[in-house]
């Protein structure tokens, strides 16, 4: 396969993201994922966090096609290399981490759903549901805990991605910028996950986004007007509002959002599980370059 020498700069901003073979089929569509993602970070709604979630899914079998290449192989598996590579395994396992929470959040939240969905299609009354919807309350606090918490982790890790830099090896620098510009990405996904299942009020997707965009050396997406639909919220809200007025008349509208909030739940969660399963097999086949 023949290669181009890159003019690689000493700061990490300063990296082309394409490999050393310009035109390489992987290397395209490794950037048209990467473009499709960063033009998709405006909306706040659940579908265009699954789009979202299925473009990673999309991002990360060419990742895998990469990282098959004998000369991703070699510029992985050098030594002087070895602590960069280490820190993208340790930024994979952050993200598995975040995953992790994110899908018991919301399974957690699916399970709440699902049992006041029974209870209220038994119509005990206003009196008998306060309760239980207070215990849905209680584990949905208990759920924005655990995503504020994996939100700090991402910031964090966005912190340390920002300020990263290495060597001036040609290959490497090629290879290895473009798997942080995939880890950039994917921490912006997943803070856009984790606010809208916490429910609560993230940095403008704009300045979310700005890391990605300097590693690919674009401008910021202008920002326009956000959409922010979000089912778990609305159910939420409706239940708040049912108890405090205590009409029954309410009922219907809050099985309604109950019955969204439970579809976009599980759509959420499969593209969730999809884009784990893909990040696992990322990090094995990293492991295995340098256990080879």
């Amino acid at each position: 396969m023949a290669t181009s020498p890159l003019n690689a700069q000493p700061s990490f901003h300063a990296r082309s993201n394409s490999l050393p073979s310009r035109q390489h089929p992987i290397t395209s569509q490794i950037d048209e994922n990467l473009n499709r993602l960063r033009a998709s970070q405006l909306a706040s709604t659940s579908s265009s966090i699954g789009h979202q979630l299925n473009c990673l899914q999309d991002l990360y079998d060419s990742v895998d096609m990469l990282l098959q290449l004998p000369i991703a192989q070699q510029a992985l598996a050098q030594e002087q290399q070895r602590k960069l590579i280490e820190q993208l395994l340790d930024g994979s396992l952050a993200l598995l981490d975040v995953c992790g929470t994110a899908k018991d959040a919301l399974l957690q939240t699916k399970e709440c759903t699902q049992e006041l969905q029974s209870i209220l299609r038994r119509r005990r009354g206003v009196e008998g549901l306060a309760n239980e919807v207070r215990n849905y309350l209680t584990s949905r606090k208990a759920v924005r805990k655990a995503t504020c918490k994996a939100l700090k982790n991402l910031k964090h890790m966005e912190n340390r991605l920002s300020s990263s830099s290495f060597s001036n090896d040609d290959e490497t620098v090629s290879v290895i910028s473009t798997l942080k510009q995939v880890e950039a990405v994917t921490i912006s996904v997943l803070e856009s996950l984790s606010s809208f299942i916490s429910g609560t009020e993230a940095e403008s997707k704009s300045n979310r986004w700005s890391l990605l965009s300097k590693l690919m050396h674009q401008n910021k997406i202008p920002c326009k007007e956000e959409q922010k639909t979000n089912e778990i919220g609305n159910a939420e809200a409706s239940l708040r509002s049912l108890i405090k007025s205590g009409n029954m008349k309410h009922v219907e509208n809050v099985q309604n959002e109950l019955q969204n909030s439970e579809m976009c739940i599980q759509d959420l969660d499969d593209g969730l599980e999809g884009f784990f399963r893909r990040l696992i097999k990322a990090r094995v086949a990293i492991l295995n370059i340098l256990n080879c």
